[in-house]
């Protein structure tokens, strides 16, 4: 079926939007437009005005905009086609001619909803007769009421292999077993599916019965069946209680999802109207993007047994590829032994809105869970968690997330492995200097051989980043005073610089980067402080004006702990030599070996940042 722009927006014109919207949310006049409050956020006084001149909704609140068919795709949460056909019906237009084999597919599907619907109706009959009774004492035990179930059509299905097959014997046999109520093999007679089972109505978005899932009543396995993949019913793409959890979602602002039917029910049955499940297969990337046209952030709550955690894992998985700004998973961790159903019932409402208040972000599940994947003793088992880390980053589609990723993981890592470093002398604030007398940072007691090395050790490009960035951000010398006290660069004009810079943002901790740069242009640095800034001499986040400040104070730590540790490896490394040179043992050879590790990890992690700063230039280069 092809739908032209012309048969859209004829379709736009005939649909009266306020008489649309006004059957699920109650509209007031309001001179030329209609206002509410906002069907898809909770408000207390009305943002929400409709349109009908313009054909449009838009609310001032939480920025949902859209017309009539954004409306049923949204709101009522149907597929795209499905709104346009159910507009369509309601306008008295005719969609356009479906080629014969589209048409025959879609009537065949006609008579395979009928056939789903009849046996749904059929099902919740039996469960009021004589052979339910066992299944509505099932019911009973685990809390759920008669309201509840007849909210999700509960059903039962007699343990018998023939009596829904005689009730809907008018449907034929072929017609039974292509949507699953059947089952034939072979030769022999079809026999119905579902036996002995409550029955819970799987439906489509707009609330058709698609397939069932059947839970045995006593002893048995297995625990639930579910109806076979037919031309109704794909389960990769298919959530439980998608119908009424999409309006639902609108006004709560969330979407939560648990494993299993009955905490579904016991959920909706508490308050919890929002929530879904998969039907018994981890989450597939169809079902996270149904998910994700409901909430950016749905709130998985698995069960908290072994077997739950492991399926949250796999959803965090599949979701990474597909994660955007914004959008991402969130995770609530229930008590060992306690799925939903068993939390509400227990506890009541409150204690499971009390775990949903602070939901686990994605970046924290997948920390954690790597973090304990295996023991981290050794150089070589920490260097596979960096591994691991750095490939669930890279397993993001989204650069700008996959950079994001990458730099909360080194960030952590770092923080976890940071050694702890005495500095060579803590910078403290002396008396007061004289008019013009210059700061000097003070000399690091160490070594003959460590001398010679701080004193070429610094990576001159490197201190220039850093300088550059302190001069952008002078505010930042403050926090790392102790550090760049004992920090001393090349001589020559750099140097200098640096001296002035810290002098000047000790003495007036207020001043802010054009405020410096006057001062530097009157002291004489205004050439190499301006060539410091080039946007072409430098590419760091933390030298560009007006680049990200959370971006460019994290990248400006990095930088500086780079800076000051390298020199203090170097000197270390340079003893360790020597003094392997001057007599060979084994613990100096491991000293210089762990040395050498160590320095190279310092390399790494600079790589790591240049190659983050080069990434994001090039993303920004090319959104302009």
């Amino acid at each position: 079926m092809s739908l032209s722009p012309q048969f859209l927006d004829e379709l736009r014109t005939r649909t009266l939007l306020s008489a649309l919207i006004g059957r699920t949310t109650k509209l007031q006049k309001a001179g030329r437009e209609f206002r509410a409050c906002c069907p898809f956020h909770n408000e207390k006084s009305p943002s929400f005005y409709v349109n009908d001149d313009k054909a449009f909704y838009h609310c001032f609140g939480c920025g949902a905009h859209g017309d009539a068919i954004r409306w049923m795709t949204d709101q009522r949460g149907l597929p795209f086609m499905d709104a346009v056909k159910e507009l369509a019906q309601a306008a008295g237009m005719e969609l356009p001619a479906m080629d014969p084999r589209s048409a025959e597919k879609a009537e065949q599907a006609k008579g395979l909803h009928d056939a789903m619907k009849a046996a749904a109706d059929w099902f919740e009959a039996q469960l009021g007769g004589l052979d339910g009774g066992e299944a509505v004492a099932l019911l009973k035990r685990r809390g759920i009421t008669d309201q509840a179930r007849r909210d999700f059509g509960l059903g039962f299905a007699p343990d018998s292999r023939g009596k829904l097959r005689t009730a809907l014997r008018d449907f034929g046999d072929p017609m039974l077993v292509e949507t699953g109520l059947l089952i034939k093999v072979d030769d022999k007679e079809p026999y119905d599916r579902f036996r002995g089972r409550l029955m819970i109505p799987i439906r489509d978005p707009r609330g058709r019965t698609i397939a069932f899932g059947g839970r045995i009543i006593g002893d048995g396995e297995p625990k639930y069946l579910n109806s076979p993949e037919t031309p109704l019913f794909d389960k990769g793409r298919t959530l439980y209680n998608l119908d009424r959890a999409a309006p639902a979602s609108r006004k709560s602002g969330r979407v939560l999802v648990v494993e299993g039917y009955m905490d579904v029910i016991a959920l909706a049955q508490a308050g919890f109207g929002e929530a879904v499940a998969p039907l018994g297969t981890a989450l597939t990337e169809a079902q996270l993007e149904r998910l994700w046209r409901l909430s950016d952030i749905p709130i998985l709550c698995f069960d908290g047994d072994s077997a739950g955690q492991k399926a949250a894992m796999r959803a965090a998985h599949r979701a990474l590829p597909m994660l955007a700004p914004g959008r991402s998973l969130a995770f609530v961790t229930l008590p060992e032994g306690i799925d939903p159903d068993d939390l509400v019932r227990m506890k009541g409402p409150a204690a499971f809105e009390e775990l949903l208040r602070t939901p686990e972000p994605l970046v924290d599940r997948l920390w954690a869970h790597e973090l304990a994947a295996e023991p981290l003793n050794t150089p070589e088992q920490k260097a596979g968690l960096k591994m691991r880390l750095n490939e669930i980053a890279q397993s993001i589609a989204d650069k700008n997330v996959s950079i994001e990723y990458q730099a909360e993981f080194r960030r952590r890592f770092d923080d976890l492995y940071a050694r702890v470093r005495e500095p060579f002398r803590a910078f403290q604030p002396g008396p007061k200097r004289k008019p013009g007398q210059k700061w000097k940072a003070p000399d690091p007691p160490v070594g003959e051989v460590a001398k010679g090395v701080r004193a070429t050790g610094i990576d001159r490009i490197l201190a220039k980043a850093v300088l550059a960035g302190l001069i952008r951000h002078p505010a930042e010398i403050a926090r790392h005073m102790e550090v760049l006290g004992s920090l001393k660069l090349a001589d020559g004009a750099l140097g200098r610089l640096f001296e002035a810079v810290v002098d000047l943002a000790v003495e007036d901790q207020a001043l802010d980067s054009e405020g410096l740069l006057t001062i530097l242009a009157k002291s004489g640095f205004d050439n190499i402080a301006s060539n410091l800034l080039r946007a072409d001499q430098l590419s760091w986040s933390f030298t560009l004006k007006g680049a990200e400040p959370a971006r460019a104070r994290e990248d400006l730590d990095e930088a500086i702990a780079i800076l000051v540790a390298r020199p203090e490896v170097d000197a270390a490394l340079a003893e360790a030599t020597a003094a392997l040179m001057a007599r060979y043992s084994d613990e100096a050879f491991e000293r210089q070996v762990s040395l050498v590790k160590e320095q190279q990890a310092l390399d790494a992690r600079l790589a790591n940042l240049v190659q983050a700063n080069e990434d994001a230039r090039a993303l920004g280069t090319e959104g302009n």
